[in-house]
C-alpha cells in the first residue's frame, strides 16, 4: 500500500512548507505532494530607524527595540506567508515611488525563499520518500528553475510520474482565466490541451490519479466568494459563484481518475464525487500557520483503500 499525503496552497507561510516536509514522518507517507502556489503574496517591510522598528502586519503595527523583537516579528510574518523585508526609513520611501524597483525586491524575496525551502527539503526529507510539488497559477515561472538545483523535490508539471500500486499521477497547476491575470492561467481550451499532453503517455488509464491545481466546475470544490467589477465582496461574501475549470471537469469525465486532487479556492474545502472519481479540495488556511491536507492509501488490489482530510 502507498500512503499520499496532498495538500495545497501555503503562499510563502514557512511554518506550513515546514509542517508539510514534516507530514512524512508524522503520518508515515509515503509521497508527498504539494498541489501549487509556494509563493507569497506581498513584502511586509520591517522599517529600523536609530535601533528601533516598526512594522505592520494585518492591521495591527509593532514598535520593536531589541533584535529579538524583531526576529519575532520577521517569524509572525514569514508564518503568514508575508516576506519580511528590514529598510532603512529612505529605502522605504524608495520602495514607494518606484513600483518596478518593489516588483524586483519582491521577487528577490520570494525565490530566495524558495530556494531555502528547497534546501530545506534536502535536509530533512528521507531518501527513500518521494516529494513532489507542482507550482500552481500564483507562482511565477522564474520557480522553475530553482529545482534543478536540489535533489528531494521535484517539479511534477506536466509529467506522468509512477507512485506505487499501478498508480500514475499527472500534473498540472494552470488554471482557467482568474480576474488577477496571474502567471499561469489560460483559456480553456489551451488548458484542456495542455492536460491532454499530460494524460497522453499514461498506459494504465484505470489506476489514473489527477493532480490538477484548479478544481472542476460545478463541484462545489470551486465554490468562490462573488465578487463586482471592482473585485468588491457581494452580500459580504456569503454570495458564492463556481469558478473551477470545464477542461478539467471534462478530463475528469472523460478519463475517470481513481483519484482527483485540487487547490486552487482556499474556501471551497470539500469532497466530491464525478462519476466515479474521488476528488478532493482540502482547502487552505495558510494565514493562520495552519496546514490543511487530506491523507489517501492507494492499494494495488483495492484502488483508493480509505482517505481522509487532515488539519494541523
Amino acid at each position: 500500500m502507498t500512503k499520499l499525503y496532498f495538500a495545497t496552497d501555503i503562499h510563502g507561510s514557512e511554518i506550513c512548507w515546514k509542517k508539510f516536509l514534516a507530514a512524512s514522518a508524522y503520518y508515515k507517507a509515503d509521497v508527498l505532494v504539494l498541489g501549487g502556489d509556494l509563493s507569497g503574496k506581498a513584502i511586509v517591510p520591517l522599517v529600523v530607524d536609530g535601533g528601533r522598528a516598526k512594522g505592520s502586519l494585518l492591521g495591527s503595527t509593532w514598535e520593536l527595540e531589541s533584535e529579538a523583537e524583531m526576529l519575532a516579528f520577521e517569524k509572525n510574518v514569514s508564518s503568514r506567508g508575508y516576506y519580511p523585508l528590514r529598510l532603512s526609513p529612505d529605502e522605504r520611501d524608495e520602495l514607494a515611488n518606484d513600483h518596478a524597483l518593489l516588483d524586483r525586491r519582491f521577487m528577490e524575496q520570494l525565490l530566495g525563499t524558495v530556494e531555502r525551502w528547497l534546501s530545506m527539503a534536502d535536509e530533512r526529507l528521507p531518501k527513500d520518500l518521494q516529494c513532489y510539488v507542482c507550482p500552481g497559477n500564483d507562482d511565477p515561472m522564474e520557480v522553475d528553475a530553482l529545482f534543478s538545483e536540489g535533489s528531494r523535490v521535484i517539479n511534477a508539471e506536466g509529467r506522468a510520474i509512477e507512485l506505487g500500486e499501478g498508480f500514475t499521477m499527472v500534473s498540472t497547476g494552470w488554471t482557467n482565466a482568474t480576474p488577477w491575470k496571474t502567471w499561469r492561467e489560460e483559456g480553456e481550451i489551451s488548458l484542456g490541451a495542455r492536460i491532454g499532453r499530460a494524460i497522453a503517455p499514461v498506459a494504465n488509464a484505470d489506476r489514473l490519479v489527477f493532480n490538477f491545481h484548479c478544481p472542476p466546475y460545478a463541484s462545489g470544490l470551486d465554490d468562490a466568494p462573488e465578487m463586482d467589477g471592482n473585485f468588491s465582496l457581494k452580500n459580504a461574501g456569503q454570495s458564492t459563484v463556481p469558478v473551477g475549470s470545464h477542461a478539467v471537469r471534462e478530463a475528469i469525465e472523460a478519463h475517470r481518475p481513481q483519484l482527483s486532487l485540487h487547490g486552487h479556492i482556499h474556501e471551497a474545502k470539500g469532497v466530491a464525487r464525478i462519476r466515479k472519481s474521488l476528488c478532493i479540495n482540502p482547502g487552505s488556511l495558510y494565514e493562520q500557520g495552519v496546514l490543511q491536507g487530506a491523507l489517501i492509501d492507494l492499494d494495488a488490489k483495492r484502488g483508493i483503500k480509505s482517505w481522509a482530510l487532515t488539519t494541523g
